[in-house]
């Protein structure tokens, strides 16, 4: 019994001689139909032969011996034509509408078209057809209005909010990454601490304290989660608080009878700059005049993780001014005293640095402030030799570009980018003449000045423009720090406290407890008739414990406050013994004394009984004058 070939679809067992193959061959050259109809034919032919039963038992299931739906693509394709719309005829259908046909025949259309492309071709019926010369002014005018336009509203500064650190200027200022707090550092010594969600409209700190006892308060950072904020002050010796301003860590001090600042396990000079790692929460950075870069781990202060040293140009000790990590942690930049930037890759060892620029500023001015942007493809450096400048990554050879009259008084002066690395923001100090300090933004693209923003009468230290709450942050000369939003495109921040009025609860608001009025109860569980709030208050300052009245002025005594006992010893003695009455401590005692001798002569009770027997009779002096006079003493002779 010769068994038929299956064939699925255009896969087929070998063997080209069966005349089934070669019907699939012709086939092909037609559209071909699904397999499914082909491999059923297949089973008809088996059950033909064979019992349906033993092959359902074999297979395992059943059901092929349906067909598949066959589809007449000619129809489709008719109706297709159809319902497909038709664009606008143009001048050569109109005058040869015969070789519609013929197009027709040669444009096959396999479907209907997408609902986007028929709305699309409706839609270019209905506008009319306008002159290619508008066309281009229109588009010029709005792409040159848009371009001006964009980066200027980019920049939130339709309302501002003033907030009063202190006297002394605002150097050091930075927010958590949720833009729920704010610290400002100053160098009056004090660090306040800013709540959005719990101010109100006066805009007062919460928190005031002094980490640093004598200690400016030079840079401040927060932890990625907000939880740790890194205090760098004057000393030689970070700090990191917590939300709250309580002291979590203090880094070690190192050693200042070593030379090799290697071999010490901490800094041993003033803290200049620092920052948190961008991605490992337990690592931050430190700067300092010591000429070294230290890393350490939080709760790790006993020493730190790694040292880089800074070198000028003959090898010599530079300090670094300035540090920062790159947006993904693989770089870390400082800025050095002797006008250089250096840069040294984490992955690897920190004994040689990886990019140096040693001209970047002039030499012996700070720089004060390197950032990265970012996306990471460029960075920006401040100083005070009163210029800033952009840096391409990829060629740090030359600066991108040089903004030069930008004034600064202080070495903490920063620069910053905007959240989309569109614009530079930088202060600028108050110079002589001038009124008002300003902030400038420029574009980074085009390096043309955008806005300048008056701020206040004295210098600008610091700005900071939050990425979350899309608010700008400026830390004055003169202790304010000056907040800029915009209504529409920030959020929470300082629009929070706006119209938050504080209103201060009064005593005779506050509802006591309820009165539970039982007329047949007991004296003991009877409760007082309530009386007006004003009556009590009388009553209560009557009361010497309620009212916590002073002590009343002393009027006699001596050595301080006269007890009931007395205020010497010995009154305190006899008084309490009982021995004799009350004794006043401002009367003489020989008066006190004498005052009872006449008593004492004709009542004895102590001393005479005693000697009652045996005392001789007294002989005064006075008594003995008058009985015998002595012969008056002759003179002597010689």
């Amino acid at each position: 019994m010769n068994k038929p070939k299956i064939s699925f679809g255009k896969f087929r067992l070998p063997g080209g001689s069966d005349p089934a193959d070669k019907e699939a061959e012709k086939k092909t050259e037609e559209p071909t139909t699904s397999g499914f109809g082909k491999f059923s034919k297949a089973i008809d032919d088996i059950k033909d032969d064979l019992d349906s039963k033993q092959i359902e038992k074999a297979i395992g299931f059943s059901g092929f011996g349906k067909k598949a739906k066959n589809f007449d693509i000619e129809e489709m394709l008719q109706t297709a034509r159809k319902n497909a719309p038709r664009s606008a005829p143009t001048k050569n259908e109109e005058e040869n509408p015969e070789n519609e046909e013929n197009d027709d025949e040669e444009e096959e259309i396999i479907g209907p078209l997408p609902t986007l492309a028929a709305t699309s071709s409706t839609k270019t019926k209905e506008k009319p057809k306008k002159d290619e010369s508008d066309d281009e002014d229109e588009d010029s005018d709005v792409s040159s209005d848009d371009e001006d336009d964009s980066l200027f509203a980019q920049i939130p500064s339709s309302h501002e909010v003033v907030m009063n650190h202190g006297t002394k200027a605002v150097i050091a200022l930075d927010g958590d990454a949720a833009g729920g707090r704010l610290a400002s550092g100053s160098i009056d010594y004090d660090l306040n601490f800013w709540d959005f969600a719990g101010m109100d409209k006066s805009m007062r700190s919460f928190r005031k304290l002094q980490p640093f006892e004598n200690h400016p308060i030079r840079d401040l950072s927060f932890s990625l989660t907000g939880e740790l904020i890194l205090v760098i002050s004057g000393s030689c010796q970070a700090k990191l608080l917590d939300r709250d301003g309580f002291e979590k860590m203090e880094c070690v001090k190192g050693d200042m009878y070593i030379t090799d600042m290697a071999r010490t396990k901490g800094h041993i000079a003033g803290l200049t700059a620092g920052g948190w790692h961008p991605i490992r929460r337990q690592e931050f950075l430190t700067s300092s005049q010591d000429s070294t870069l230290r890393i350490w781990e939080v709760f790790k202060k006993h020493e730190h993780k790694s040292v880089i040293k800074t070198r000028a140009q003959g090898g010599l000790k530079t300090s670094p001014t300035s540090c920062t990590y790159n947006r993904d942690g693989t770089l870390i930049c400082a800025g050095c005293l002797d006008g250089s930037i250096q840069m040294w890759d984490t992955r690897k060892m920190f004994v040689n640095t990886t990019h140096c620029i040693r001209d970047a500023h002039q030499k012996g001015n700070e720089i004060s402030s390197v950032v990265f942007s970012y996306v990471g493809t460029q960075l920006a450096s401040r100083s005070v030799d009163d210029t800033m400048k952009l840096w391409d990554m990829r060629n740090l050879k030359t600066p991108m570009h040089v903004f030069e009259n930008l004034p600064a008084r202080y070495d903490t002066t920063n620069c910053c980018f905007s959240p989309n690395d569109s614009m530079l923001v930088t202060g600028e100090a108050l110079l002589k003449g001038k009124k008002t300090s300003n902030i400038s933004f420029f574009d980074t693209k085009t390096f043309e000045l955008v806005n300048v923003i008056p701020v206040t009468d004295s210098h600008i230290v610091k700005t900071l423009w939050h990425p979350k709450l899309n608010q700008i942050f400026v830390g004055c000369g003169n202790g304010i720090i000056k907040g800029f939003y915009d209504e529409n495109r920030s959020f929470r921040g300082a629009k929070l406290c706006v119209n938050r009025i504080y209103r201060k609860k009064k005593e005779s608001e506050m509802v006591g407890t309820v009165q539970i009025i039982t007329p047949h109860a007991l004296p003991m569980f009877r409760q007082d008739r309530a009386r007006s709030h004003r009556r009590k208050l009388e009553k209560d300052r009557q009361d010497p414990v309620k009212s916590k009245r002073p002590d009343l002025p002393i009027t006699s005594g001596q050595g301080g406050r006269v007890l009931e006992g007395g205020g010497t010893l010995s009154s305190y003695v006899i008084r309490n013994l009982g021995l004799s009455k009350r004794v006043e401590d401002d009367q003489d005692p020989r008066e006190a004394i004498l005052k009872f001798a006449k008593e004492a002569e004709e009542n004895p009770y102590w001393i005479a009984p005693a000697y009652q027997k045996t005392q001789p009779k007294p002989i005064f002096k006075a008594d003995a004058e008058d009985d015998d006079e002595p012969d008056s003493k002759k003179q002597k002779t010689t």
